[in-house]
């Protein structure tokens, strides 16, 4: 039998129908990779005996004709999305024993659709991190490995860290991410995946533990781009529980992989090289743009203007709605409490206790930019300059169909290596935040290598709601570029 482990969510899916093996076979293969590989630390909470008991559940359907769109396929599910019954910690102190009773949406949309999910994956807390380094459970490991030192261990990028080094690694067929200012493109980036981040409102946010409301989407990470549109399908959709999710038609991204590019116009643009932009990813950039042309593509020259005050914007923005989403986090209703002389001391000791360094510093930075006599000067001041790029993007799409960027100034960086400097490691989302300010589609692929063998990626940005022609411009890069490395022992 072929290894089950090496299969894509496409060959998996066929073989189950096909009846080449059954889906606890693929599922117990998904585990034994798992038990292996434990020194990644990509999962928080291993849920073998519920994965079983559902791929059989899954067999029972494919022998009744019964398959739903992701039948049977082992996943893993970020530690992010409430699970019932099932461990969520959001990678903290503070919910390091929440067991949630009720079950998030998009984990819902895939369970319904047949998924089974083998376990919870590491995070940076609360998902505030570029380097799944912030987790309260240690740091997971990237299955990369730099050929001029392999003893490095490197950083699957965050905040989806331990999604994108369990697919990485074959533990998983795929797994969720979620994506605030990157954490799903950076770390596919990161681990030579696909990894995809829907427009805002094309995914429910309900029961996902809420980082900043209004930049938080739900995506896939996979090893291709009929993956991610195969599990984007199952994941999406209109939910009357979360106000922000769109009431929009979800369309068969899968056929929207049709090959066909030509006559498009993909808007290349100007402020994306910035003083200081590596040679290696300047190259890879230009090596996009002319996949794109060869295919009958029109590469059109465009401005963000903007686009310079997006990471600012950003980390005032999103700090300041952090700091609102986690003070429910105060040791009265759930989560760890620690107890205290007074009800403000309790306050005081469980959140010094519960929250990280990183998380700390973002409150802090939150609480101050939306305190009196600064609310305007520096929160309503980013909200207006938000719109502007917002307007930058809807300019531009008056006149291209996709943008094509680079998807992180660097590969894979060593664990501790920006250690000592935070806004280094923030610089991390240069490419990836004006995306989610504007709430735009954006798609990361692996695209080729750097001179130390790891992957890097290229970011398809589109018009808000048409992931179809992201994912179709993707699956032509993809072939093109024809990316079959995988991290050396895997």
């Amino acid at each position: 039998m072929t290894d089950l482990t090496k299969l894509t969510l496409a060959a998996a899916r066929d073989g189950l129908k096909a009846k080449s093996f059954t889906a606890v076979e693929l599922t117990r293969a998904h585990l034994a990779a798992m038990e292996k590989a434990r020194g990644l630390n990509a999962f928080v909470t291993e849920t073998p005996e519920l994965a079983l008991d559902r791929a059989e559940q899954s067999d029972a359907r494919l022998a009744k004709g019964e398959a739903g769109a992701m039948e049977g396929l082992p996943i893993g599910m970020k530690d992010l999305f409430c699970t019932e019954g099932v461990r969520t910690t959001a990678c903290s102190r503070i919910l390091e024993n929440f067991v949630p009773p009720y079950e998030s949406t998009v984990s819902a949309n895939l369970k319904k659709a047949g998924a089974v999910v083998v376990g919870k994956t590491a995070l940076d807390e609360f998902a505030m991190g570029s380097s799944n380094m912030t987790s309260a459970f240690g740091p997971v490991i990237n299955p990369w490995k730099r050929k001029s030192d392999p003893s490095v261990q490197l950083v699957p990028g965050g905040s989806s860290g331990g999604s994108a080094a369990a697919v990485a690694a074959r533990l998983v067929l795929a797994a969720t991410g979620t994506d605030t200012g990157g954490s799903i493109r950076q770390p596919a980036a990161f681990c030579g995946l696909v990894g995809i981040k829907p427009t805002y409102g094309r995914c429910s946010r309900w029961g996902i533990v809420a980082f900043a409301s209004s930049l938080d989407q739900a995506g896939p990470m996979t090893r291709t781009v009929r993956d991610a549109a195969i599990m984007l399908g199952s994941m999406v959709g209109h939910d009357p529980k979360d106000s922000t999710s769109a009431k929009v038609a979800v369309p068969d991204f899968e056929a929207a992989l049709t090959g066909d590019i030509r006559g498009l116009k993909v808007g290349i643009p100007r402020e994306y090289r910035p003083d200081g932009l590596s040679d290696e990813i300047s190259r890879l950039w230009e090596d996009g743009i002319a996949m794109l042309k060869a295919a009958g593509a029109t590469p059109v020259d465009i401005s963000l203007p903007h686009t310079k005050y997006a990471l600012p914007t950003y980390y005032i923005v999103a700090p300041a709605e952090c700091s609102s989403n986690l003070a429910r986090y105060d040791g009265v209703r759930y989560g760890l409490r620690v107890e205290g002389k007074t009800l403000d001391e309790m306050y005081a000791k469980t959140r010094a206790a519960g929250f990280g360094k990183e998380v700390r510093r973002r409150i802090l930075i939150g609480t101050y930019v939306l305190s009196a006599g600064y609310y305007d000067a520096y929160y309503i001041k980013a909200q207006k300059v938000r719109r502007l790029i917002a307007d930058d993007f809807a300019k531009a799409f008056e006149t291209v169909d996709v943008i094509l960027t680079p998807t992180a100034p660097s590969a894979a960086f060593g664990l501790g290596e920006t250690d000592d400097n935070p806004v280094t490691m923030w610089l991390n989302d240069v490419f990836t935040i004006p995306t989610s300010l504007a709430g735009l589609p954006g798609l990361s692929l692996p695209t080729g290598l750097s001179a130390d063998g790891l992957p890097l990626g290229l970011q398809l940005i589109g018009r808000p709601f048409d992931e179809e022609t992201v994912l179709k411009v993707a699956e032509v890069m993809e072939r093109s570029a024809g990316f079959q490395a995988v991290p050396a022992g895997v």
